[in-house]
């Protein structure tokens, strides 16, 4: 994987998980006591996989700066309450930032020196609420902010959410939603060049050989026409630029205390998925996020 060496891992790239934490729950069943290997990223996955009681759950990533986001997530879990976490982490919209500085400090000696450093010199993201701080965040709410307006109104997008059947939703979605102004500009705006340029890096579609543009435009008109985009909180994010009533899993009422007694079963280890068992042994189930995207033949086979 050197071609990675070129890519810059100083800065959060996803404050947030964007794989479904249900699906991934659902193809791993919910068998208890599995020593698990998950991708870091926001960490949203990896404290969902506790709520299936397990013996281990190794969070690694390749940038330490999402670990330090998983570990200040980790340890305002353990501080919080739910409601408390919902708002100091952003995911309720309230003006909070005073409240939350005053938060950070008494989560502050329970990280380690290096997150303490880094989380001292960039106090303003916690502030605006970390769920809000990543690279990938910030290019999705640009689009719902500067782009959706030059293509629907937020009445549209209220009736794209709003609650109705499957054949009205699925109509809706053809005959109101699906127009040329919209797949020019989303074309546009996640384009290989765009979402690697502004949203992730180029280095990270290196094995992507498909036309990015197209494949998500089909797969956004595929999901919009489905009653599943009603209440999906990565949609409503997307198009409103906040979190509303839908929430990740990890946070859900029940999974979030759950979660609070497994904390201790969660460890943070930087470096190649593919070197974890070196230190921790053998896995008995994997989250691998996206991490074949930009993974060299080589380093596949040898995984």
């Amino acid at each position: 994987m050197s071609h990675l060496k070129k890519v810059k891992f100083d800065k959060i790239r996803y404050a947030n998980c964007w794989e479904d934490a249900d699906r991934l729950l659902e193809g791993l069943g919910n068998k208890s006591g599995r020593k698990i290997l998950s991708i870091a990223s926001g960490g949203d996955n990896s404290f969902s996989l506790l709520t299936t009681n397990p013996e281990l759950v190794v969070a690694v990533d390749v940038n330490e700066i999402q670990l330090y986001v998983v570990e200040l997530k980790k340890e305002a879990i353990r501080l919080l309450t739910r409601e408390n976490y919902l708002s100091f982490v952003g995911f309720r919209k309230a003006n909070y930032s005073k409240k939350r500085k005053l938060i950070y400090q008494q989560i502050r000696p329970r990280l380690s020196e290096q997150a303490q450093q880094y989380w001292d010199a960039n106090r303003i993201v916690i502030e605006k609420g970390i769920v809000h701080g990543g690279k990938f965040e910030k290019y999705l709410r640009f689009f719902g902010k500067r782009i959706l307006p030059l293509i629907h109104s937020k009445e549209k997008v209220r009736k794209l959410l709003v609650e109705k059947s499957a054949k009205d939703q699925a109509q809706f979605v053809q005959n109101e939603w699906i127009t040329f102004r919209w797949k020019m500009l989303f074309k546009t705006f996640f384009s290989r060049f765009v979402l690697g340029r502004f949203g992730r890096d180029p280095k990270f579609m290196n094995q992507v050989d498909i036309s990015v543009s197209q494949y998500l435009l089909e797969k956004a008109k595929e999901h919009f026409s489905s009653t599943d985009c009603q209440k999906s909180w990565m949609l409503q994010y997307i198009l409103r630029g906040e979190f509303g009533d839908n929430l990740p899993h990890y946070v859900l009422p029940g999974n979030y205390e759950q979660i609070q007694k497994n904390l201790d079963k969660l460890v943070l280890w930087q470096g190649f998925a593919q070197d974890a068992s070196k230190v921790f042994g053998k896995f008995d189930a994997f989250n691998l996020s996206n991490i074949f995207e930009y993974m060299d033949e080589d380093s596949f086979a040898y995984v």
